[in-house]
């Protein structure tokens, strides 16, 4: 995908996000098969079992919008230091040795699956720890790539002009490889390996993805229609705060099932709430002024600003609500502790899982890999074709109906197996076999479906736009 019209760290960005892209679809895919083993339990028995098909849909989600999220940083360095990135050549070969390091843990757990479970099989095949079971070799390869990348960061960083947005990402992305350590160690007690597995796998996502997701979503305003920079920039600030503290405190809502006081409930819920807020009132406060800006400019007889990339802006606009209804409504509603004591470990949690990975983080990295085909093809204004449309619609109509069929799920579990028979193995059973538990199952392949058809739709848009006659250059 490179171009010769693009600098070396926009090219760098467009693999990142080529790979990105492929890793989604991965992802979908293996999603698709363990929905289906949920319908069928029998599928695909013996070849390619839940257990592998779930480990692969869940690392893949992770690793793709990582590979993203390095994407966007290389693509935004240039325009907002207003110099070429620094260690390039250093760059491309540590996206190489990435790649390299993803392909073999993708086939290990294809082929091999299953080990001695000893020290070999935690280094060589995965470590077994849900939603982290990189092998040990891996995991420090992952640090390796990030600190590489972090110090590109920096050192551009600190030679450019240094704005708002480069300064909180210099800071962010230090936090975001020094938190990945936390799931690099075992203890013997399980409550404590449990405390440090919860600062990667919550911390490190509502903390320093989110800081990344409002530095992003800052730039993408400034650069589709024009923000102010003191705005965005403010928002952002405020957002760093938040989410850093809240952050950290919004992980309680996890201790007390590792036997922890129960105060941290209380905690946990509250400022786990909190953590969307300060970019919805970004984009509020920003579409607000430039709605009073547009207004201005036709009473005054002048033609108003377009948006520039209509697509992007699509998906920054369904990130900020995403993310609000997928972090902060879905992920609040079953974690006060009233409700968790029931909710904790049901389909409750794959659907806040669900709806806000997607919300959060889907939705903007896909705006940038817009922003990025706009760039690679010199267009001046990107307008919506029929493919983006339905590529929109039915990804975000998909994974929200995949939300509404588990919180169903969730909620005949927490009936039957929570409230009416006690947590139980037999009511876990029971909860199973209801009616309206095994139909949610089966809406979420139906909605699984529909969010896989329009990702095929998507991936028509990307490697069309710049041959379609639309556009304007």
């Amino acid at each position: 995908m490179a171009s010769n019209t693009l600098n070396e760290s926009k090219q760098l960005a467009t693999w990142y996000f080529t790979f990105a892209f492929i890793l989604f679809g991965a992802q979908l895919l293996f999603g698709l098969v363990a929905a289906t083993q949920f319908v069928m339990p029998g599928f695909l028995f013996e070849i390619l079992d839940f257990s592998v098909a779930r480990t692969l849909h869940i690392n893949a989600l992770v690793v793709w919008m990582v590979f993203a999220m390095f994407g966007s940083v290389y693509w935004l360095l240039p325009d907002e230091t207003g110099i070429n990135t620094i260690g390039i050549k250093m760059g491309k070969l540590l996206y190489w040795i990435f790649v390299a390091a993803i392909a073999v843990v993708v086939l290990v757990y294809i082929f091999v699956q299953v080990g001695p479970a000893d020290e070999t099989t935690i280094w060589f095949i995965m470590e077994g720890r849900e939603y982290i079971e990189a092998p040990r070799w891996a995991d420090f390869g992952i640090v390796v790539v990030a600190l590489g990348f972090v110090a590109n960061l920096f050192l551009t960083g600190m030679k450019g002009k240094q704005t708002g947005i480069v300064t909180v990402l210099m800071a962010d992305m230090i936090a975001f490889a020094g938190l990945y350590l936390a799931g690099m160690f075992f203890t013997d007690n399980i409550s404590i390996d449990q405390y440090w597995w919860w600062w990667v796998i919550h911390l490190w996502v509502e903390a320093t993805w989110e800081v990344f997701v409002g530095a992003i979503a800052a730039y993408g305003l400034i650069t589709m229609i024009g923000a102010h920079r003191k705005v965005v920039e403010m928002w952002l600030w405020i957002e760093v705060a938040m989410l850093f503290g809240s952050g950290i405190l919004g992980m309680g809502h996890h201790y007390f099932w590792i036997g922890t006081p129960e105060y941290w409930w209380e905690i946990g819920a509250l400022f786990s709430a909190l953590e969307p807020i300060p970019l919805v009132a970004m984009f509020v406060h920003v579409l607000y002024d430039w709605g009073k800006t547009q207004g201005a400019e036709e009473e005054a007889g002048n033609s108003a600003s377009v948006i520039n990339n209509k697509p992007a802006f699509t998906w920054f606009v369904l990130n900020a609500f995403g993310n609000f209804l997928g972090a902060g409504i879905w992920g609040f509603f079953h974690t006060l502790p009233q409700v968790n004591l029931y909710t904790h470990g049901t389909q409750f949690t794959s659907a806040h899982g669900h709806l806000a990975f997607f919300g959060a983080y889907a939705t903007i990295l896909i705006g940038m890999m817009y922003i990025a085909v706009q760039g690679k093809n010199n267009i001046k204004v990107l307008k919506n074709t029929k493919s983006s449309i339905w590529a929109v619609s039915m990804i975000a109509g998909g994974v929200m109906g995949m939300t509404v069929a588990l919180t169903i799920a969730g909620y005949v579990q927490v009936l039957v197996s929570r409230a009416q028979m006690g947590a139980t193995w037999a009511g876990y059973f029971d909860g199973q076999a209801g009616m309206w538990f095994a139909q949610g199952m089966d809406w979420r392949l139906v909605m699984g479906l529909v969010t896989f058809l329009g990702f095929l739709l998507l991936a028509k848009d990307l490697l069309t736009t710049g041959k379609n006659p639309v556009h304007e250059r």
